[in-house]
């Protein structure tokens, strides 16, 4: 009877962790999966499994991959992620089950919620989660009699597998055994230190032996204890609405959350032009300043998306790509990004670059989320060249960005931005979002003659029933020069001048 009792409550901890997990991720941070799913690219192929196991730790990496494709879908992503938890759950309480049932349930959800915690940091790979349930299985194989001189092999290949978390198996094994198997601790160094040698040369001895190459998204840096930052967390979240076109929910999230960066202001100012309302409430959000619309080009894979975004829209086509470009070449364990090549794709689509595109449109092909959308991409691209330009220009994006985008090449310059979004407006008044980024760059930049003569851009060409209250709260604050009682303009020109800039 007793037993049953452990047994049951073993299953109901089981379940209400499943949930847990479930709840946490689905519901509470969809928008942390997403950008995990966004910055790998994993393929079914033999090719792509072979590439993945060709260093120390490929399998967990394969693994991890696999679940992390799925996050597309944060729903079932969490699912799989709960399904992983539970197993690691059930996996410490199968080592644990000599101990008292009190000691086992702390024991066996000890690592569960390290694990949880340590996924707060965003460069954390799921490889090292994976790495962690391999290592407790391999650990809850009894090995009796002469079959437990097997770790001599077991050792070896539970590091290539796995990587260095093998330690974690090496550990459990001297604790069921005793002291005298400590020879695993010196047989395991052992193997790092040839694999490092002849097998991995390439790599710092410090990724072989301790910190793993498949881990961590920053190379030779250890998996920690970040926790959830509620800073980093946001700007996840408004990249995640970002690439989901939430724009209603990013302006709504942008009056209750604020964090105070040019990448936060890239995206409430990208939604608020969505929604045509850029200048009627740009300022009633906080603004970066001169780099509060469009960044200048970083080399990072996160900072520049929103950039990358607004460009495409504003039909800076050949600039959307060579962002999209950047980011991918960023990501530093060089993997590639479905959601980048997918963007690339549609540029060479709309900028008719037919030859080069098949190479990324068959990398998608090769992924379970984007297959289809590839395949139809790719019927677009093979099709005979008058059908093929008419599904291109009767495409509802495509072929809008084909007639708002700039004909001619030019070198593009940040500095003057401004007058990019203005030629762009005049080589098509039907480009509102250009007009409306040509008005709020210079407001950004204080430029008083450009935003007075612009105001008739703005009365002729923008299609507003009456003056924009941002506007209208902008003129008013100029020609009062910057002494308007409660001007939302004003309190930006103030906090610019502060800071040493100009508007």
């Amino acid at each position: 009877m007793k037993r049953l009792v452990i047994q049951y409550g073993h299953i109901a901890l089981s379940l209400l962790l499943f949930v847990g997990v479930w709840v946490f991720w689905a519901i509470g941070f969809p928008h942390a999966l997403s950008y995990q799913e966004q910055y790998q690219l994993f393929q079914w192929t033999g090719d792509y499994f072979i590439e993945r196991c060709s260093v120390a730790g490929g399998l967990a990496d394969w693994i991890g991959e696999f679940i992390v494709q799925f996050y597309y879908w944060p729903w079932l992503g969490a699912l799989l992620l709960a399904l992983l938890f539970v197993a690691i759950h059930r996996l410490c309480l199968a080592l644990t089950a000599r101990l008292s049932p009190l000691a086992a349930h702390l024991l066996s959800l000890l690592p569960v919620v390290v694990l949880w915690w340590m996924m707060g940091d965003i460069n954390l790979l799921l490889s090292f989660v994976v790495a962690v349930m391999l290592a407790l299985a391999m650990a809850s194989i009894p090995l009796k009699g002469r079959w437990q001189w097997a770790d001599v092999l077991i050792v070896p290949v539970g590091y290539w597998l796995i990587g260095p978390l093998v330690w974690l198996y090496v550990l459990l094994r001297v604790v069921q055994r005793g002291w005298r198997w400590l020879w695993l601790a010196v047989w395991l160094p052992v193997v790092q230190w040839a694999a490092a040698v002849w097998l991995l040369p390439q790599w710092p001895m410090q990724s072989v032996m301790l910190s793993g190459i498949t881990y961590y998204r920053i190379p030779m840096q250890y998996p920690q204890l970040k926790g959830f930052d509620a800073d980093i967390y946001e700007l996840v979240r408004q990249d995640y609405m970002v690439r989901n076109e939430r724009w209603d929910d990013i302006i709504e999230r942008a009056g209750e959350h604020v964090v105070e960066t040019p990448f936060w202001s890239n995206c409430v100012n990208l939604a608020l032009s969505q929604k045509r309302q850029l200048a009627e409430r740009q300022f009633d959000f906080y603004q970066s300043g001169d780099d509060a619309l469009i960044m200048p080009s970083v080399r990072d894979m996160t900072s520049n998306l929103p950039s990358a975004e607004a460009f495409f829209r504003l039909g800076l086509v050949n600039s959307a790509q060579r962002y999209m470009f950047d980011i991918q070449e960023s990501i530093l364990n060089a993997k590639k990004s479905g959601r980048c090549t997918k963007r690339i794709v549609e540029c060479m689509l709309i900028n008719g670059h037919y030859k080069p595109v098949v190479k990324h449109i068959s990398l998608l092909k090769k992924s379970l989320f984007y297959r289809s959308w590839a395949e139809e991409a790719e019927r677009v691209v093979t099709a005979d060249s008058a059908i093929r330009e008419e599904r291109i220009n009767s495409h509802p994006v495509w072929g809008r960005l084909r007639q708002l985008r700039f004909k001619n090449d030019f070198l593009y310059s940040h500095g003057e931005k401004d007058k990019i979004f203005g030629l762009l407006f005049m080589d098509n008044h039907d480009n509102k979002m250009a007009l409306d980024y040509f008005i709020a760059e210079l407001l950004l930049r204080g430029d008083v003659q450009a935003v007075m003569q612009s105001m008739q851009w703005a009365e002729q060409y923008g299609g507003y029933r009456y003056m924009p209250a941002g506007y209208q709260d902008a003129m008013r604050c100029i020609q009062s020069h910057g002494q308007a009682s409660g001007s939302k303009y004003g309190a930006y020109v103030r906090r610019m001048m502060q800071k040493g800039g100009k508007p």
